[in-house]
């Protein structure tokens, strides 16, 4: 994450909220509230529009005061959607889940009509089981978690993945999906637009973008780099129901270096 970068609103006002560090967060919601009072809608995905913040907090009243303060920045007196954000190590997990935890408080506030649906989020190859172990404590109405052809590679995963995606569709909760077009992450510690380095426009981020859509239970999430979008939008238009030729992907992930972001161990943060 590094300096702004605005969504071209030209293009249907397409925002990303970019959850890897909080003051992205801030900046988006911002971003957010400025496009509302423009007279504008905000998508979450080219495919579907929601109006979402984030919480990253794990108690009562630090979740509470966060989407209070996130339906401030948005101008707003509701909001479609509310994450819980990487509810992935034990401690946070017990913590939010405790009766003066942050679950609790945000589904209190879907009760109020504050928001009108929770989420749980996260990165890294244990979200999926954590996922399923955080719906069978809470009736979240989405989860999001890392999906990419480069994670194909990863048995356990994918096998993680098809659990939580099976569950998921036969129980009417949103599947998003995230780190679609990411290639691997930076070899440096420069300022980007994104903590990992994304694909550049072409027929590999294509590729990358039809992979998640062939399958029709997932939603696809765009990347934090805004200049991206309008090859991301292209994509998803153009994309006619056909999943990619799965020799043309691997032939992308030889020349392009097209990587995981996470391994279970060493690279299984955002850092």
């Amino acid at each position: 994450a590094g300096q702004e970068q605005r969504p071209p609103l030209q293009l249907g006002e397409q925002l990303e909220e970019a959850r890897e560090e909080p003051h992205v967060v801030l900046r988006h919601e911002g971003v957010c509230g400025e496009a509302r009072r423009a007279r504008f809608r905000v998508l979450r995905t080219p495919l579907r529009r929601v109006r979402a913040c984030g919480v990253l907090a794990v108690r009562v009243a630090d979740a509470r005061a966060e989407l209070e303060r996130s339906l401030e920045r948005m101008g707003v007196d509701t909001v479609d959607l509310i994450q819980l954000h990487s509810l992935v190590e034990e401690d946070e997990w017990q913590t939010a889940f405790r009766d003066d935890g942050a679950v609790a408080a945000l589904f209190a506030a879907r009760d109020e009509g504050l928001v009108r649906h929770v989420g749980v989020t996260g990165h890294g190859l244990r979200i999926p089981k954590m996922h399923l172990r955080s719906l069978a404590k809470a009736p979240f109405s989405s989860v999001l978690f890392p999906w990419s052809h480069a994670m194909t590679e990863q048995p356990e995963y994918v096998a993680d993945v098809n659990r939580l995606t099976t569950h998921c569709h036969a129980e009417g909760i949103a599947l998003q999906t995230i780190k679609s077009v990411a290639r691997c992450r930076w070899d440096d510690t420069d300022p980007h637009f994104s903590w990992y380095e994304p694909l550049v426009p072409g027929d590999a981020l294509r590729r990358a973008v039809e992979f998640v859509l062939a399958d029709p239970r997932l939603f696809l999430n765009t990347t934090s780099d805004a200049r991206l979008l309008p090859a991301i939008i292209e994509a998803a238009q153009r994309f006619d129901g056909r999943a990619p030729n799965a020799a043309l992907l691997a032939q992308d992930r030889a020349e392009h270096g097209i990587v995981s972001l996470f391994d279970g161990g060493v690279l299984e943060g955002t850092r």
